[in-house]
């Protein structure tokens, strides 16, 4: 199921660490991104811009391969 604006989803392990996005910036990934639920407010082609609410953090450009549907 393709991801929309509005979903609720946390962010892949497997798929993130060792990604592009992983080498080309600090590979240190914070826990929340895996273990929280965020929110995706925006997309623009394989990327989608997620809001993690649980603290005050900047919002995280994913690609949505990364994503999957956050289960409560």
């Amino acid at each position: 199921m393709p991801i929309k604006r509005g979903d609720f989803v946390r962010a892949v392990r497997e798929k993130l660490e060792g990604s592009l996005e992983a080498r080309a910036s600090d590979p240190r990934f914070p826990p929340y991104i895996f273990d929280s639920k965020g929110e995706v407010v925006d997309l623009s082609g394989d990327y989608a811009l997620v809001k993690f609410g649980i603290t005050p953090t900047p919002n995280i450009w994913l690609r949505t391969e990364q994503l999957e549907a956050f289960q409560e």
